[in-house]
């Protein structure tokens, strides 16, 4: 019975030995008899019991890794606090394990000495301009170097960027100087542009006024033209049919009694203006003045007839 137990634990210590079940985004490194033999993927592995051992277990999954911060000098010889974080992950497991004693303790070393080489090749205010080039440069330079440890460096971004205190002091005049000197020249700008824009709305007013006044002019002329026009045409109009009705029967004594009518009235009018009664010495002065009358009417009718 007691044989049967024993066997029964040493199965169960063979089969726990022997079989391995790796989760997803990893990979285990087996060594056989001391050497390197396999990498076990994801899903159900056999090994051979006391012969296999598992060596190392890598996550595959991308890893953050901060990188402590750090005191880098400038080309311009000023200190600068600089802390970042990395970011990589495990593609060969097998150079993640035989590569470096210590992948992570090596790319977090290399990561500061990259990085102050970096930044001593910028001045300071570079190094706020060019945050983006400096990380590319980290991770260009950590990628190749991680190579043969089997790590792929995915990227780096600076978390900060510190200057000294008297730096920040000066910076932050130097800020504040450049914004009231924008501030004076945007003021500048907008008083040129309001002399600008009230001298051109004079000019563009003064041009409209006289525009205006030319056309009133112009308007009045044509007005005072067609006016004239108008009154010639009428006489000239009530002239022909006067000479034409003197060309009719009776025409001739209609005149005579109208010139008759018109002379009464005159003698009638000069008469009320003066406050003294008028009567001529001779009433046949009134047959001479129709006379007279009739014989201007005929030589005014004469052009007209012949025209």
């Amino acid at each position: 019975m007691e044989i049967v137990v024993v066997l029964l634990i040493i199965a169960v210590v063979f089969i726990a030995r022997s079989i391995k079940v790796v989760p997803q985004q990893n990979a285990w490194v087996v060594e056989r008899l001391g050497k390197y033999h396999a990498t076990l993927t994801p899903g159900l592995n056999l090994l051979v019991p006391f012969v296999d051992r598992l060596a190392y277990k890598h996550s595959l999954k991308e890893i953050p890794l901060d990188v402590p911060s750090q005191v880098c000098i400038t080309k311009d010889n000023t200190q600068l606090t600089v802390d970042g974080i990395l970011y990589f992950q495990v593609t060969d497991a097998m150079r993640a394990s035989y590569g470096s004693s210590d992948y992570i303790i090596a790319i977090t070393q290399l990561a500061q000495t990259t990085l102050r080489s970096v930044i001593g090749r910028m001045e300071l205010d570079k190094t706020f301009e060019e945050r983006a080039q400096i990380n590319t440069s980290v991770v260009l330079s950590l990628d190749e170097a991680a190579l043969n440890w089997g790590v792929k460096v995915l990227r780096y971004e600076i978390k900060d960027l510190t200057p000294p205190a008297e730096i920040l002091r000066s910076m932050q005049a130097q800020i504040t100087a450049e914004r009231e000197k924008r501030a004076l020249i945007a003021a500048s700008e907008g008083r040129r542009q309001e002399q600008i824009n009230i001298a051109t709305g004079a000019r563009e007013a003064s041009i409209a006024r006289s525009e205006g006044d030319k056309q009133a002019e112009i308007n009045k002329a044509q007005g005072e033209a067609a006016a004239i026009t108008a009154v010639a045409t009428a006489t000239a109009d009530a002239i022909r049919q006067i000479a034409a009705a003197i060309g009719q029967p009776g025409g001739e004594q209609a005149v005579q009694l109208k010139v008759a009518e018109r002379a009464i009235d005159a003698y009638g009018a000069l008469a009320k203006t003066n406050n003294t009664m008028i009567v001529p010495g001779n009433m046949t002065e009134v047959s001479g003045l129709i006379a007279t009358a009739m014989a201007v009417m005929k030589r005014a009718d004469a052009p007209a007839v012949a025209r």
